[in-house]
């Protein structure tokens, strides 16, 4: 009991990220041709490394900065992640997802350490390293640091670039707001892929896509009508999908008879647009109309989850010390008192050590709860 009470490491590192088992690929995914011809490019720099490293002397030439960094950016839907499961599944590699609400620690340097044992592990299994909603991790350096937190996060993207620079494998950084990186990830990072909105031409087909054929859809369907008047995401489309199914499932009657109609389809759409109308407002407001950029949310609510976990296992170790702290005391009283009556007792080498010991881990363990 008295080791866990001195001892300093904070918990294993372990549950950083998702292991993921790819088994989308991209005949899963509509894409502009554009977006399609740079992710086949992406195919190649990884299929062909040893080629031009090895073979052709460049990783001689060059130690660092040989890893196969991607940068994914574009609106939410439009096929970031999905297209990171389908890239490890063509290597057939496994996908390690960063789990952000475990990377954050409330213990000084400790996020950083966990961003190191992220690559560390990732390099180990040879897995593809996906850094989803990325903004929250990679934003840019604050120049006016002016407390703990301020260092905290400028120390996390230094080690983060560090461990950029030096990887050999593949990692993948999506984004929604490219334009909140830090200016050095795109001099580390070595292609961005821009995932842009669907046009009209290519709308139909991902509606399409987004059904089974064993779907009963009513003859009044008309995909290019949709396509053309409603300016979705893949994922506003997907969402609208499940929406019409779940109307025309609830209408009156027999099962046997029901089928998703175009009415069903608009209604759908037009709820799923309200709600991201919706979800783009800020809901953080200063009451002159300004908000948080929409990535910050993330940041503190990533980072008050860490901190919240960690505090409570803090104040669990600091009742603890509280009771040793407590017992020692009345010891103290105790000799005190026999001190005053004449009568000496002195203490052996072992209890001065376990009382000096004591009081640092008091002083240590309290102070790491009450610093953020």
């Amino acid at each position: 009991m008295l080791w866990n009470i001195f001892k300093t490491d904070t918990p294993a590192r372990q549950g950083l990220v998702d292991w993921i088992t790819p088994r989308k690929t991209f005949e899963d995914v509509i894409l502009p041709e554009r977006t399609r011809k740079q992710l086949r490019d992406a195919l190649t720099q990884i299929e062909k490394r040893a080629l031009i490293f090895d073979q052709w002397g460049l990783g001689r030439k060059h130690q660092t900065g040989l890893g196969l960094g991607f940068n994914f950016a574009g609106p939410p839907g439009t096929g970031k992640t999905l297209c990171a499961e389908a890239l490890a599944h063509t290597l057939g590699r496994p996908l390690a997802r960063v789990k952000y609400s475990q990377m954050e620690s409330m213990w000084a340097g400790e996020s950083g350490k966990n961003i190191a044992a992220v690559f560390e592990e990732t390099r180990s299994r040879n897995a593809v390293l996906f850094f989803d909603e990325a903004d929250a991790i990679a934003s840019r350096r604050l120049t006016n640091v002016s407390g703990g937190y301020e260092r905290e996060a400028n120390q996390v993207i230094n080690i983060l670039l560090k461990e950029i620079e030096e990887y050999e494998g593949v990692v993948i950084f999506a984004t929604n707001l490219a334009t909140n990186f830090d200016p050095a990830f795109e001099r580390r990072i070595r292609t961005h892929i821009y995932f842009e909105t669907p046009g009209p031409e290519v709308r139909p087909f991902v509606w399409k896509a987004q059904l089974s054929p064993q779907t009963p859809l009513a003859d009044d369907v008309d995909f290019e009508a949709l396509g053309r008047d409603y300016e979705m995401t893949g994922g506003d489309i997907k969402n609208a999908v499940l929406k019409a199914a779940q109307m025309a499932a609830g209408e009156e009657g027999p099962d046997a008879g029901k089928s998703i109609h175009q009415r069903h389809f608009i209604t759908a759409i037009e709820e799923v647009l309200d709600a991201r109308r919706v979800m783009s407002q800020s809901l953080y407001d200063d009451g002159n109309g300004n908000g948080l950029m929409p990535w910050e949310p993330l940041v503190v609510a990533a980072r008050l989850e860490a901190v919240e976990a960690s505090a409570l296992e803090g104040r669990e170790e600091t009742a603890l010390v509280a009771n040793q702290v407590t017992a020692l005391t009345e010891a103290v009283n105790a000799l005190q008192t026999r001190l005053r009556g004449g009568t000496f007792i002195p203490l052996p080498a072992w209890a001065t050590g376990t009382i000096a010991l004591l009081v640092i881990a008091a002083v240590a363990v309290v102070a790491g709860v009450v610093i953020p």
